[in-house]
């Protein structure tokens, strides 16, 4: 089994894919002696106008302002027709002030180096991709804010829990007719380690990457009815046994977009700082053991108005064996009007609960104005509120306005 695993990923050097729908083709260009080079760029800045309270536990001041811009720095080679490169850098993150490297792949729907009629038929259905890479769990990471990728979001707020993780990986996909099916294999961690060390029992663990994959896969259907009605429909689930620090639902290494909300005072310089603290207002298991999750997902636009909804269910145990059990749902309604669609407003609920009393429930209703397809501004109200928290003593939450302004190109 492991001789199989290794064939795979020693074919990804050479192959890697495309699938209809959310999934985009990342070639932009035709063979050539030389590499074609796209570069690009995403910059991100809002202005956060919220307050927060709890039932009985002390939290910080916070006050109302511009909270730390946030860029990304996009790489596209595309290195013969249909086979694609890319890279992204955060340039400056929540989590990181400093520049560091989110992930890199490579992409293959054609093979233009196999001279054969056969094969060329076979890849107009079958792509591939393999990197270190955003996971293709879901189609809600298509829609989320990715650190400065701002522009795709409705909204300034992502899900409350995040299925969202890079990690070594290395996916196949068919595509006919619209029908989609998606396989991959992931080490199952943003953090590659090869040994760990307790401090509280003094061991050394050493860490095989190959005793701890993960499998995830996607099936679904997604049509351009006609031109006014599109339909997307998606069911995603994804399976670790074993991992000594899974990070499908720990992986956002940009963070939140609601800087120190919810922040419990502790007489600690990390209470106002926004790296230290960077996933507030969102929630779930953390780093995981076994994970047992799946996704459903579905979109809906006709004319101006759309439908994005996500249902959502988590189970496992954490890497010290608590068992979790998680379900989340969200559904969006955006309208889009104007010359080009360029105005939109929209409402999204999101709710999460787990096997205990507690609860999460938040609204947001925006409005956003595109002036340029590579520039938006969005305002929102955001309310969100905790039920049966016992770290707030209770019930907590936080509500206010946030504005975004992004560019993406």
């Amino acid at each position: 089994m492991k001789n199989v695993f290794l064939i795979i990923w020693a074919m990804a050097i050479v192959t890697v894919a495309n699938a209809q729908g959310f999934e985009k083709s990342y070639s932009f260009g035709e063979e050539t002696e030389k590499p074609a080079v796209k570069v690009g760029a995403d910059f991100a800045m809002q202005y956060q106008g919220l307050s927060h309270h709890a039932d009985t536990a002390r939290l910080i001041p916070l006050g109302k302002g511009i909270t730390l811009p946030t860029a990304n720095f996009n790489l596209d080679a595309n290195l013969a027709d249909g086979i694609t490169v890319n890279l992204t850098t955060y340039l400056s993150s929540r989590h990181h002030n400093d520049t560091w490297v989110k992930g890199g792949y490579l992409f293959v729907d054609k093979l233009p180096f196999i001279k054969s009629p056969a094969i060329t038929k076979i890849m107009d259905y079958i792509s591939f991709r393999a990197g270190v890479m955003e996971l293709n769990y879901g189609d809600y990471h298509f829609r989320r804010t990715d650190n400065g990728n701002a522009i795709r979001n409705p909204f300034v707020g992502n899900n409350i829990i995040e299925g969202f993780s890079v990690s070594p990986a290395f996916e196949a996909y068919f595509n006919a007719s619209g029908f989609l099916l998606m396989g991959g294999l992931t080490t199952g961690t943003v953090n590659a380690s090869l040994s760990g060390y307790n401090a509280a029992t003094r061991q050394y663990t050493a860490y095989n990457a190959g005793k701890e994959l993960a499998f995830y896969g996607k099936i679904g259907y997604d049509k351009q009815l006609n031109d006014n009605l599109r339909f997307r429909l998606t069911l995603s689930g994804y399976h670790s046994s074993k991992n000594h620090s899974g990070s499908l639902y720990f992986g956002d290494r940009a963070g939140s977009r609601f800087y120190l909300v919810m922040q419990r005072t502790t007489n600690s310089a990390s209470d106002v700082d926004p790296s230290a603290n960077f996933t507030t207002g969102n929630w779930g298991p953390g780093t995981t053991n076994k994970d047992n999750s799946g996704m459903i997902n579905l979109f809906v636009k006709y004319y101006g108005a759309e439908l994005f909804g996500t249902l959502e269910k988590l189970k496992g145990t954490t890497p010290n064996g608590t068992k979790f059990d998680f379900n989340q749902f969200a559904i969006e309604g955006i309208y889009r009007f104007g010359n080009d669609e360029n105005f939109f407003a929209g409402i999204k609920y999101n709710t999460a609960g787990n096997d205990t009393p507690a609860a999460i429930n938040r609204l947001e209703t925006s409005i956003g104005w595109f002036p340029l397809k590579s520039l938006v501004i969005k305002a929102e109200y955001v309310d969100q509120n905790y039920k049966h928290f016992d770290v707030y003593g209770g019930n907590a939450g936080f509500n206010g306005v946030m504005i975004e302004s992004a560019i993406s190109f």
